[in-house]
């Protein structure tokens, strides 16, 4: 297979996947999103942290550093 050297990568057409919001075949326009609204959707998911892990917190840990009983 030979390399067309006039090609840059930014002239090869990405392959069109299922927008991550409403699974639709994504544009090339708003890639990786069908529409702007998606995007937007999207956007808003990262902002109001829709995305984020949640964390479970152990206390049974001890930390000498905090530790304050004496006894």
């Amino acid at each position: 297979m030979s390399q067309n050297p006039d090609k840059t990568p930014a002239d090869t057409p990405r392959r069109m996947r299922p927008c991550p919001i409403c699974s639709k075949l994504s544009t090339t326009e708003d890639y990786p999103f069908c529409s702007p609204r998606c995007a937007k959707v999207d956007l808003h998911r990262w902002l109001s942290e829709g995305y984020s892990i949640p964390v479970v917190e152990t206390d049974d840990i001890d930390d000498p550093d905090t530790d304050t009983f004496t006894g």
